[in-house]
C-alpha cells in the first residue's frame, strides 16, 4: 500500500499542474515541465522512459546499462533518477555521466534522492521501467499507475502481482491491463517490452489512454492493503496447522 494523500496527482504539491483519470489534460504539462527541467528538448510527442531506484544489483541497472545504447537508437528518452544507499555503486555513476556525454538530447540521470524530483520524474513520464530482479513488493510501481504512468517490469515478487499485462483483445476488443510484464530477465526481453509499450503509446493512443485510467483508478490505499493482510490470517486459522 501507499499513502494515498502524499502521493495524489490531483493535489500533489511537487507538480507543474494537477491532473485526474476524468481530467489528464496535466499530464502532458508535467512532462513538458520535467523536459525544460533536465534540459532535454521538449518533444510532448516523444515518449519519455523513467527510472527510479537504487544503483544496486537487485534493481537490474546492470541490464539498463546494457540495454540503453541500442533503446537511445530509437526515437526516445530516457530520464533516470538513481537513489543511492550507503556508498553507492561507482561504475553506475561513472556509466551515467558517460551516457549523458554521449546522448545529451536524451539521457538523464540523477544522483541522489530528491523527493520533489521523484514525484516529478512519476508524473511526467509516460512509461516507468523496473527490471529489479527481486521485489518483494515494491512501491514505485504503485506510483507510476497512481500518476498514469505505465509500467514495464521483470515479472517477479510483488511487481508480477500488482502489475497485469496490457491484452488488447480482452472486454470484446475495448483492452486490459495496467502495464508490461517480462520474463526472463535478459536485456532482450526488457528491450521487447519497452519496445511494445512505446508503440503502444504511438499507434493506440485509446489503448494507452484505456492503461492509464485503469491504473490511476485502482485503490493502493493502506486501507485495502491491511484488509487483505488480515485476510490471509483468516484464512489459516481456517485450517489450522495438524499436529
Amino acid at each position: 500500500g501507499i499513502d494515498v494523500n502524499e502521493w495524489n496527482p490531483s493535489s500533489d504539491k511537487h507538480l507543474e499542474a494537477h491532473y485526474s483519470a476524468d481530467d489528464l489534460s496535466g499530464k502532458v504539462q508535467n512532462k513538458i515541465a520535467l523536459q525544460k527541467e533536465l534540459g532535454l528538448p521538449v518533444r510532448p510527442e516523444c515518449p519519455l522512459i523513467g527510472f527510479i531506484g537504487r544503483l544496486d544489483y537487485q534493481k537490474g541497472v546492470d541490464l539498463i546499462r546494457w540495454g540503453i545504447p541500442e533503446l537511445l537508437n530509437d526515437d526516445v528518452q530516457f530520464v533516470s533518477e538513481f537513489v543511492m544507499l550507503g556508498s553507492g555503486a561507482k561504475m553506475y555513476e561513472d556509466w551515467m555521466r558517460e551516457a549523458e556525454a554521449a546522448h545529451k538530447d536524451k539521457f538523464r540521470g540523477w544522483v541522489g534522492f530528491n523527493v520533489p524530483i521523484s514525484h516529478r520524474i512519476t508524473a511526467g513520464c509516460d512509461i516507468l521501467l523496473m527490471p529489479s530482479r527481486f521485489e518483494p513488493c515494491g512501491l514505485n510501481q504503485l506510483y507510476a499507475m497512481r500518476y498514469g504512468t505505465i509500467p514495464v517490469v521483470h515479472g517477479t515478487g510483488g511487481l508480477r502481482d500488482t502489475v497485469q499485462t496490457f491484452d488488447p483483445y480482452a472486454n470484446d476488443g475495448q483492452g486490459d491491463g495496467t502495464g508490461w510484464t517480462f520474463s526472463p530477465l535478459a536485456v532482450d526481453s526488457m528491450l521487447w517490452a519497452l519496445r511494445t509499450a512505446i508503440s503502444t503509446y504511438r499507434d493506440h493512443k485509446e489503448s494507452w489512454e484505456g492503461m492509464m485510467k485503469r491504473g490511476m483508478e485502482k485503490d493502493y490505499s493502506w486501507e485495502n492493503a491491511a484488509v487483505q493482510y488480515e485476510q490471509v490470517f483468516e484464512w489459516a486459522f481456517i485450517d489450522p496447522p495438524y499436529c
